[in-house]
């Protein structure tokens, strides 16, 4: 309960029932007094009417006609208040028993208040009302007035009704308030309750939906999302530092025992030159897999703040296959281009050019063509450039053996390789950057069946939009 009374959800919906209650309170007290105004003037008019009835039959017949007109008006029940007395104070007509004396003392006052005895009744009751009093000539007094229980009953009622209205609007203000909290209660300490799962290492753990979409659901589905992401990049971290204990442990120890052979071996020249030139080329291979995780690492990160530019595709392939012209050939392989028209986009134009020289080193590895098949003389790798709707493709297509469909979504991995021996030169991190260059640029990097081969397609906006991670 007390965690409840500290939430904030009951401190608004008590500062909301605060609000409604000052402007509900403004509101009946305004129509209450418009009320009392209105029936105050009613009951003024309605006895300035009444005297002014009485003073024409006193100018038509005097005392005596007065007398005989209140008399008659009395038999009728009604609010109407009437008294005529004598220069003794004896009553002469009129449905009043008494006023207090000093209420004769008042000639000729408007809205005098006064308690009175009717006639009809033995006394025991006082009633109130609003009277004029007028002397006559011959010291005869006249009263003339209106009997304010309605009015008053009205007013009991009005404030009956507003203690009613104001003790259900704090019990439903204070209920609803307490219902509210304890539901978005019960909605954060569930995300609370997650949070501490997901801390204590279980990040299989999400937020919990109620379906409803509201903003809760919708915070709890980006936190979801979040969530997601954050698991894909911790088994990420997992499988790098287990692949980058794998697949380097391996080239250390062999330098290692490289240059632990040559210092055993007999101190030559030739000796410690081999042994240089193999430690170089080792050190090679391991500078190229970290500048190719450092490399992914810049794309995943928005290009390390690069800037984007208009990156001319077809003249990126281009590039790219003049740099790998010779590398094919020495292959045996043909590597053409294909780019009919020129396409451009908004990007970094480095990390553009790198994916689609890795998509090309990969093909002319991996992408010769079975000798054995009919038709494998003279086919090679083509680099397609085609603009398709607002989106533009760069095509890296081959003939070799392709790659299984089940096996696609896992190439993209660091250091993952097909080729379980890992005999083939490459950390198996081309791709990955290649996908990671993909995401950057909000595009996507899709393998297709080039029957046969693999068509390796990078599928990246055109028109100029820019990406959403610069």
């Amino acid at each position: 309960m007390l965690k409840l009374l500290k939430s904030t959800a009951f401190r608004l919906s008590l500062i909301y029932l605060a609000v409604f209650a000052v402007f509900a309170g403004l509101l009946i007290a305004y129509l209450s007094w418009n009320t009392w105004v209105i029936f105050s003037r009613q009951l003024n008019n309605t006895i300035e009417a009444e005297v002014q009835g009485l003073a024409e039959q006193y100018r038509i017949g005097g005392t005596l006609r007065l007398i005989q007109v209140i008399d008659k008006r009395t038999r009728n029940p009604s609010s109407s208040l009437y008294l005529v007395q004598d220069p003794q104070g004896n009553r002469l007509a009129g449905n009043v028993a008494s006023v207090p004396p000093a209420t004769w003392d008042a000639d000729g006052e408007d809205e005098l208040r006064v308690t009175y005895d009717r006639f009809d009744e033995s006394g025991a009751t006082r009633h109130e009302a609003v009277v004029q009093v007028f002397l006559l000539p011959g010291g005869f007094r006249l009263l003339v007035g209106r009997d304010i229980e309605e009015r008053q009953r009205l007013q009991d009622i009005i404030w009956r009704a507003t203690l009613l209205a104001a003790v259900l609007m704090i019990v439903l203000g204070v209920g609803g308030g307490y219902y509210v909290s304890r539901r978005i209660l019960a909605r954060i300490d569930a995300v609370a309750e997650t949070s501490r799962s997901i801390m204590a290492g279980d990040l299989s753990q999400r937020m919990s939906l109620s379906g409803s979409g509201d903003e809760f659901d919708r915070l709890a589905a980006s936190l979801n999302e979040m969530l997601e992401r954050i698991e894909r990049l911790m088994h990420g971290l997992k499988e790098v530092s287990d692949n980058i204990a794998h697949d380097l442990k391996t080239p250390l120890t062999r330098l290692r025992g490289r240059v632990e052979a040559a210092l055993r071996a007999e101190p030559t020249e030739v000796g410690y030159r081999e042994a240089l030139e193999t430690t170089i080329e080792e050190s090679d291979r391991l500078i190229a897999v970290f500048n190719g995780l450092l490399m992914i690492a810049r794309a995943e990160a928005g290009a390390s703040g690069a800037s984007f530019a208009t990156v001319d595709l077809a003249e990126a392939a281009r590039d790219v296959v003049d740099l790998y012209e010779p590398v094919a050939e020495d292959a045996g392989l043909t590597l053409e281009v294909d780019a009919p028209e020129d396409v451009s986009i908004e990007g970094n134009r480095e990390l553009i050019g790198q994916a689609i020289a890795n998509l090309v080193d990969n093909a002319l590895k991996y992408g010769r063509p079975d000798p054995e098949a009919p038709d494998s003389e003279g086919r090679g790798v083509t680099v397609a450039v085609r603009r398709v709707g607002p989106r533009a493709e760069i095509a890296v297509c081959d003939a070799g053996p392709g790659i299984p469909p089940a096996a696609r979504g896992k190439v993209v991995e660091r250091f993952a390789r097909l080729e379980e021996s890992r005999s083939a030169p490459g950390a198996g991190l081309g791709l990955a950057l290649v996908a990671a260059v993909a995401r950057l640029h909000d595009g996507t990097l899709l393998f297709e069946d080039n029957g046969p081969g693999l068509k390796a397609i990078l599928d990246l906006p055109a028109n100029g939009a820019k990406p959403a991670a610069s």
